[in-house]
C-alpha cells in the first residue's frame, strides 16, 4: 500500500462499517477492511480501488475470538502498514431476557463489543502516539446511556465503550491523538435481524440511514470530539436520561424493548 494515510475498519462488510470504508476511500485513505464475511469483504476491497483510486486490503477474521486482535496487528505490522485511524465498528446484540438467553452468545458479545475493541485500541495507540497523530473511533450506541432490559448485556457493553473512550480521550490530550465515541440510535442495518429484535417497539420509533450515521461520526472524529450522538432526536433522548430517576429510565428502556 502507498504513502496515503491508512484506516483500519472492523465490521467493514456491511452497514455503518461499509459506509465508513467508502468515506475514508473518498477522502483518499488506503483502507484495511476487517470482517467475518469473506465474499462481501473481498467484493468491497475490489470496489473501492476501482471507484476511488486507493488501495484496499481485506482481512477475514472472526473478531469474537480472543486471538483475533493480535493476529490482525501482526498481519498489518508484517505488511509494513502504519495504521493512522482505527475504527472499532464491529459488534452485535442479543434480544431477550438474560436468564433465557444463550450463555455463549452473551459471552461472545462481551468478547467482541468490549475485549476485542479494547485489545485493538491498545495495540494500535502506541504507534499513533509515537507519530504524534492518530484517530480512534469506537462505535457504541445510544444504548450506552441507560440500562436495557431484554438487551442487558448489549446495553452494558456499550456503556463500557462510551466510558472507556471518554477516559482515554482525556488521557491523550496534547498527544496529537484523539478518541471519539460514536453513539447511533436505531439504524437501518443487519444488526436488528442478527439480534432478533425486529418486533420490538423500539423499531417503530424510526431509524437513521447508515451513511448519515457514518458521515456524522467521521466529521466528529476528525474534529476531535470525544462523543458524537448521531441525530438530534437521539441526542435529546440521551440527554434526558441524565436527569430522570434511574428506575424510570430503566422501565422506559424495558418498555421500548418489549415485543409489540
Amino acid at each position: 500500500m502507498g504513502d496515503r494515510k491508512k484506516a483500519l475498519i472492523t465490521g467493514a462488510s456491511v452497514g455503518i462499517g461499509k459506509e465508513f470504508a467508502h468515506i475514508f476511500a473518498r477522502q483518499n485513505y488506503d483502507v484495511v477492511l476487517v470482517a467475518r464475511s469473506r465474499d462481501k469483504l473481498e467484493q468491497l476491497a475490489a470496489e473501492l480501488p476501482a471507484k476511488y483510486g486507493i488501495r484496499a486490503l481485506a482481512m477475514t477474521a472472526d473478531l469474537s475470538t480472543a486471538s483475533s486482535p493480535q493476529q490482525i496487528f501482526d498481519e498489518t505490522t508484517k505488511a509494513g502498514l502504519q495504521i493512522d485511524v482505527l475504527v472499532n465498528n464491529a459488534g452485535f446484540g442479543q434480544f431477550g431476557n438474560f436468564v433465557e438467553n444463550d450463555l455463549n452468545e452473551c459471552l461472545l458479545q462481551i468478547q467482541l463489543n468490549i475485549t476485542t475493541l479494547t485489545h485493538l485500541t491498545r495495540l494500535y495507540l502506541p504507534g499513533m502516539v509515537a507519530r504524534r497523530w492518530g484517530r480512534v473511533l469506537n462505535v457504541a450506541s445510544t444504548a450506552a446511556f441507560q440500562p436495557g432490559p431484554r438487551m442487558a448485556v448489549y446495553y452494558a457493553t456499550k456503556s463500557y465503550v462510551l466510558l472507556f473512550s471518554e477516559a482515554i480521550a482525556n488521557e491523550l490530550r496534547g498527544t496529537g491523538v484523539t478518541v471519539t465515541c460514536l453513539c447511533p440510535g436505531v439504524t437501518t442495518t443487519e444488526f436488528h435481524k442478527r439480534a432478533k429484535m425486529q418486533s420490538a417497539r423500539l423499531m417503530k420509533f424510526g431509524s437513521m440511514n447508515p451513511d448519515t450515521v457514518a458521515e456524522q461520526g467521521y466529521r466528529g472524529m476528525m474534529a476531535g470530539k470525544p462523543v458524537v450522538i448521531a441525530g438530534f432526536k437521539n441526542w435529546l433522548v440521551a440527554q434526558s436520561v441524565r436527569f430522570a430517576p434511574r428506575k424510570w429510565v430503566t422501565a422506559m428502556a424495558g418498555k421500548a424493548n418489549e415485543v409489540s
